[in-house]
């Protein structure tokens, strides 16, 4: 079976790892521009003030994508760009950035696939209680309807929040990500309903101002745990922890049940007890609006710690990426297989790829062959997931190119796309050539 003839392949980007001009053009701070400053919290005390310089040159990196033969471009449109203040004024040249790049994109032949929401909170709003504060869905929901505004009569594809996990788990419970904060949970579960109720009032205002008719989808962390064998038994028990709160805030159905069933999970309400957050009249309803596709970014297993050292999924010696992350392609097998079986939404790879150690070679090219065997072993486990009738529309790579990555600074490289940061020199790497023959192929010569 394989790939669908209308399988959309492609490659993903976020506006504060990428874009620079922290302060250009009427730009507001986000909470990412203020917390990366102290020293200490981003390697090499690094940040995105100017990243890839991206808003100066995105019709080169345009270009480049185009002759990677990338059909589709996942991006995320930055909060305090349009909105400098997170709620009042709009930013009209940061409107024209985007405006402009989805044309550059059309013409191009490629398709935008545009994010709401990619961790880069006004700083502004951060101040007034962020996810906190009970009018957090209103002021996204007023944001969203800007950029619907804006850019909808040419872009489809809309993607409302990226990774809650990550900003709310990494950001507010354990202190990893900015605003780098360690909250109690009733602080993190108010945070928590609050974003799912800005997706739903999200959700709401595409379908009911999008000038083209939209499809919707959403993007958390997606991975799942991995059965010790093919017996029912180990299936059936990859699948129970996989949906458990286990990973407390890093969990799926915490994020999941709600958009998709309209309640949080029975086990929440045991876990966090008078901590859950007050659910008015309309809530569930607000944040059940029907999505379309669930996006999934997916690198490594779920897992648990055992005795020996080592999560449940590892074993001594087993691969691992420069960010010391697992190699365990049967992810991109089961994850989109119990995600449907549970959910039966059409599954989107909105992010998966690996860091790696890059550098360039003596003859002047990158040479990556790591990562060429990393997507093609990832990507033949999604295609046995196609061969299945799993109803797959598309990959998008991470990332279309190097970029800052988050509170591991600029030492990680993720991209097809090498940059050196020091003079903006772009580099198209072996995987990014090898990844133009899998699209022109659908896949099929992998």
């Amino acid at each position: 079976m394989g790939f669908s003839k209308d399988f959309m392949w492609g490659a993903a980007t976020a506006a504060y790892q990428i874009e620079g001009a922290y302060n250009e053009d009427g730009k507001g701070l986000s909470v990412w521009d203020v917390a990366s400053k102290p020293v200490g919290r981003v390697v090499h005390g690094e940040n995105g003030n100017v990243a890839c310089d991206h808003y100066h040159r995105f019709k080169e990196d345009i270009k480049l994508f185009k002759e990677i033969g990338i059909k589709n471009y996942r991006f995320s449109v930055s909060w305090p760009r349009i909105i400098p203040d997170g709620t009042g004024k709009v930013n009209e040249k940061g409107i024209k950035f985007y405006s402009d790049m989805v044309d550059e994109l059309l013409a191009a032949g490629i398709t935008p696939l545009v994010t709401l929401f990619h961790w880069d909170l006004p700083y502004e709003l951060y101040m007034k209680g962020g996810f906190g504060n009970p009018d957090f869905s209103e002021w996204f929901e007023n944001y969203t309807k800007i950029v619907v505004d804006a850019l909808s009569d040419r872009v489809k594809y809309w993607i409302t929040i990226n990774e809650p996990q990550c900003f709310l788990g990494l950001g507010y419970s354990v202190g990893g990500h900015a605003p780098f904060l360690e909250c109690d949970d009733k602080t993190v579960m108010r945070m928590v309903h609050n974003t799912l109720l800005a997706h739903g009032k999200a959700v709401k205002c595409i379908r009911e101002n999008a000038k083209t008719e939209p499809v919707i989808g959403y993007a958390p962390v997606g991975p799942v745990s991995i059965p010790k064998s093919d017996s029912p038994e180990d299936i059936e028990e990859a699948r129970k922890a996989s949906f458990s709160l286990g990973g407390k805030y890093f969990s799926l159905s915490l994020y999941s049940d709600p958009i998709v069933f309209g309640k949080y999970p029975d086990e929440a309400y045991e876990m966090f007890g008078d901590d859950m957050p007050e659910i008015r009249p309309g809530d569930m309803e607000i944040i059940s609006q029907p999505i379309d596709f669930y996006g999934m970014n997916i690198y490594y297993s779920a897992a648990q710690p055992v005795e020996n050292g080592y999560m449940d999924n590892e074993y001594i010696g087993i691969p691992r990426t420069a960010l010391r992350w697992l190699i365990d392609p049967r992810v991109l097998y089961w994850s989109p297989k119990f995600m449907y079986e549970r959910y039966g939404l059409p599954i989107l790879m909105t992010e998966n790829g690996m860091a790696a150690t890059d550098c360039i070679s003596l003859d002047g090219k990158v040479h990556d062959p790591q990562r060429i065997d990393y997507i093609n072993r990832y990507l033949l486990e999604y295609k046995r997931a196609a061969d299945e009738g799993i109803p797959l529309m598309g990959y998008m790579y991470w990332s279309a190119m190097d970029n800052f990555e988050w509170s591991e600074g600029y030492d990680m490289r993720f991209g097809l796309i090498y940059v050196d940061y020091r003079d903006q020199t772009r580099i198209i790497k072996d995987s990014g050539y090898w990844y133009k023959e899998v699209i022109e192929s659908n896949g099929e010569n992998l």
